[in-house]
């Protein structure tokens, strides 16, 4: 049986090195995981396009919603240019309309302006209001995969929906659970859904370190940080799983 992925999600130098040290087999680049993910800086993909496993980057141009007007593709094709001349395997994309669906047109745009790279529709796609018409857009568009919750806060809390989500792709696009899942809660996806890859932080909470900082709103007090043995003891479960 072919083993499960694991993609990672990090934000800086530490987290990749961590997640690579684990057996992350795939990661997903960001900057401030804390708002669901941006695009990460020019230096930061240069430093991950150097490492020997795939890296995509996300690219959302700032947090918010995902309705893009004009200026912000702009920035996001600039973006897609960088994370290609990082050396970079691909790109986490995501656009909406108002009412929730899926933007075609910007989607269509920005795939097309990323070709040649890996693609990624993250988790844009819990908003729309019909999962099984979006997920033929993803493949007519030429998604590889979709990063889902299946609509809730927590993929684990989502077990029905995802389980109609793989049922509509049939083997036609990757449905890769995410958000949530951790080493306490992805045996519950495992027992109910034959995922092929996962997405995961896994992080924990580290206190701050200088009160002095958190006063002058230079740090919270508390982040997340990637922790190379929860990437491996994530590995090993789903390495392990039938």
């Amino acid at each position: 049986m072919t083993d499960i992925l694991l993609e990672v999600c990090v934000e800086d130098a530490a987290g990749l090195a961590a997640a690579v040290e684990g057996g992350a087999d795939r990661i997903e680049l960001c900057s401030a995981l804390s708002v669901g993910g941006l695009t990460p800086s020019p230096g930061l993909m240069v430093v991950a396009g150097q490492l020997d496993i795939p890296v995509y980057a996300m690219i959302r141009p700032r947090p918010g919603d995902f309705v893009f007007d004009a200026s912000d593709i702009n920035v996001m094709r600039g973006d897609i240019d960088a994370a290609r001349s990082a050396g970079l395997a691909g790109v986490v994309l995501g656009a909406s309309l108002s009412d929730g669906s899926l933007d075609v047109a910007t989607l269509r745009l920005l795939t097309s302006h990323a070709v040649g790279l890996g693609l990624t529709l993250h988790r844009a796609f819990d908003l729309v209001p019909d999962f099984s018409e979006a997920v033929e857009t993803a493949v007519n568009l030429g998604f590889e995969r979709i990063l889902t919750s299946g609509g809730a806060k927590k993929a684990p809390d989502a077990v029905g929906p995802l389980a109609r989500i793989i049922a509509a792709a049939n083997g036609r696009i990757s449905i890769m659970p995410g958000s949530g899942v951790t080493l306490g809660s992805v045996d519950e996806l495992l027992a109910q859904l034959a995922p092929t890859e996962v997405h995961s932080s896994c992080s924990r909470d580290e206190p701050a370190h200088d009160a002095r900082l958190v006063s002058l709103g230079f740090v919270a007090p508390s982040a997340r940080r990637t922790d190379v043995a929860l990437v491996r003891a994530l590995k090993a479960r789903l390495k392990a799983a039938p």
